[in-house]
């Protein structure tokens, strides 16, 4: 993050450029690094006053730190302005979309089997040995048999239509054996065979 200093009436010391040099690290882990901030410090009378602009892409943060002491303000304005910040990132991840629930894959259980009693060491070995135990772990898990749909047949009798079918989702035919079949998709998207006897 680049960091911007000014002084008015006062004068920087290094423990203080240090000091807002860290909190501006932080702030840069919340906002990135392509974050740029500028500090200023200024005196009025008794009270010191230190400013810090934080600026991120159309966002700016502006936090203002009074206090006896230059330290005492800086830290005041630092934390202001991460208050800022953490406001400004838990908004932007509310309003990023997060997938739907049925859509979110699920991980089955990870099966971990029992450690191992370590074996005793021999009697000539002067070290003992530890054994690790180990742990499988399903990475990926597929359905062992792909999903089968059966099909709904439905009898001729069962399958009167009191309207006449008008409908670009349907298939007359005939099979090799001379029966009649009529393939149709329902409104909802089934398909249903009916055998016309």
């Amino acid at each position: 993050m680049e960091v911007e200093f000014t002084a008015r009436q006062v004068k920087i010391s290094k423990a203080l450029r240090t000091q807002a040099e860290e909190g501006m690290e932080r702030i840069a882990r919340i906002l990135g690094k392509t974050a740029r901030a500028s500090v200023t410090f200024g005196a009025q009378r008794h009270i010191q006053i230190v400013e810090v602009t934080v600026q991120v892409r159309t966002q700016t943060f502006a936090a203002t730190g009074k206090a006896d002491a230059l330290d005492a303000a800086l830290k005041t304005a630092i934390d202001h302005a991460l208050n800022q910040a953490r406001r400004y990132r838990d908004k932007r991840l509310e309003s990023k979309r997060l997938p739907k629930e049925e859509k979110v894959l699920t991980a089955p259980p990870v099966a971990r089997p029992k450690a191992r009693t370590a074996q005793p060491a021999a009697e000539g070995a002067g070290k003992s040995t530890r054994s690790k135990a180990r742990a499988s772990i399903a990475v990926h898990s597929f359905p062992n048999k792909a999903t089968v749909v059966e099909p709904h047949i439905l009898k001729s009798g069962e399958a009167i239509s009191h309207k006449p079918i008008r409908d670009r989702d349907l298939l007359i035919f005939h099979n090799p054996a001379g029966e009649m079949f009529v393939l149709h998709r329902r409104r909802d998207g089934q398909m249903e065979l009916v055998e016309v006897s």
